[in-house]
């Protein structure tokens, strides 16, 4: 069954949200090594899942493309689950695209609106 892999916070200003959640919740930032501004986030030991922080494409605006915490399904397809949400009524809000390393993304919004995120675990996917 797919689970919740990882969240990402989208920030117009990206060291004055890692700022906010070290001194709110302690959360360790560490920036990504890849070919994008990226931190990676972890938030504690045990239970629970560890995310991102990236810099905001697009104003804090109606039309934005995200304003929220984006949590990511791990999916063994990125391809039949996007057809498969699609299909279902869902729509594409950022197209799939390679995280160099990683795997393959892509967002959606749901029935509702709320957007989330699919990701296929590929080392190779450049």
């Amino acid at each position: 069954m797919p689970r919740p892999v990882h969240f990402e916070i989208h920030a117009a200003e990206p060291e004055r949200a890692i700022a906010f959640y070290r001194k709110l919740f302690d959360w360790k930032f560490t920036r990504w090594e890849g070919p994008m501004p990226y931190w990676l986030v972890k938030t504690g030991e045990g239970p629970g899942i560890d995310g991102g922080l990236v810099p905001r494409r697009g104003g804090v605006t109606p039309d934005a493309p995200v304003i929220a915490y984006v949590c990511t399904i791990d999916v063994p397809s990125l391809d039949d689950s996007l057809a498969k949400a699609l299909a279902g009524g869902g729509t594409m809000a950022l197209p799939k695209q390679a995280i160099p390393g990683v795997g393959w993304l892509a967002y959606l919004k749901d029935t509702e609106g709320n957007i989330f995120g699919l990701m296929q675990n590929d080392p190779a996917a450049a």
